[in-house]
């Protein structure tokens, strides 16, 4: 397993990536980091992390 582009620690369960804008993005997804509490980009290969503490928010409205 490859080490993964950057890790970002986030505090939802849910995350917009793209790829940090300017030339070197990607068009804007949505990601949800799921009962794993982790995905990773699949156009940057970014890993966002839920934070220890940080609850998935269960039961939140899908829009």
């Amino acid at each position: 397993m490859t080490e993964p582009f950057e890790v970002i620690t986030v505090d939802t369960d849910r995350v917009a990536c793209d790829g940090g804008g300017g030339p070197l993005g990607h068009p804007k997804v949505y990601l949800s980091l799921g009962k794993e509490g982790r995905i990773e980009c699949p156009y940057c290969s970014r890993l966002y992390v839920l934070r220890d503490g940080a609850r998935p928010a269960a039961g939140a409205h899908a829009h």
